[in-house]
């Protein structure tokens, strides 16, 4: 069972990204305030749901939100930045767009760039810990999943239709026949890519 606050009292936004180990396309970040009173049994941490049961909590989520918001950056600005910040960057760019000014953000993972004038808290896997972290790596997910459908109809033989983008053995072949595109991210570790592919083949999408 999720937790529905860290703070009793106060406006808590749930922050959390998407795409952060891909090796194209953007890093997609979302923020969610839930209502204190929100509950779904399927709702938990992305990455421990079927695509379906992401797809069937999203327009949920979004209905029944105080508010909520998505954010990307680009992988030109992962090159230019480094992943982590663009992470950082993008989760930022969430809380900007929020119409419900939070008083805490909780943040899946042990870092964060804090931002003006709002407090946070860190929860390494956050995402499987509190209700509004769930809800945030679902819309991350699943907003970055349709825009890398999307480019995958411009570059469909990298598969991102099905990979989102990440390290697989098909992946890794296809840039191996055909090359780095506009949208790869270039300043990734290719040979690193390459082993993690091929040793752990395709079972890890986030």
């Amino acid at each position: 069972m999720l937790k529905p606050r860290f703070q009793k009292g106060i406006i808590e936004a749930g922050c959390d990204e998407a795409g952060r180990g891909c090796l194209a396309g953007p890093v997609f970040a979302a923020a969610v305030i839930l209502p204190a009173r929100f509950s779904h049994p399927l709702l938990n941490d992305s990455k421990q749901l079927t695509a379906a049961a992401r797809e069937e909590l999203r327009p949920l989520i979004e209905k029944k939100a105080v508010a909520w918001a998505v954010a990307m950056v680009d992988q030109d600005e992962i090159d230019r930045i480094n992943i982590l910040k663009a992470s950082f960057k993008a989760m930022h760019m969430a809380v900007d767009q929020l119409q419900t000014r939070p008083e805490l953000l909780l943040i899946d993972g042990n870092r964060f760039t804090p931002y003006f004038g709002i407090a946070h808290h860190c929860v390494i896997g956050g995402d499987g810990i509190y209700a509004s972290i769930a809800a945030a790596s679902i819309l991350a997910k699943t907003h970055r999943d349709a825009y890398m459908k999307r480019i995958h109809e411009e570059y469909p033989h990298y598969g991102w239709n099905e990979n989102k983008g990440y390290g697989t053995r098909h992946h890794v072949e296809q840039l191996k026949t055909h090359g780095m595109c506009i949208h790869h991210r270039k300043t990734f570790k290719w040979n690193k890519a390459e082993i993690l592919a091929l040793s752990d083949g395709d079972s890890d999408f986030e």
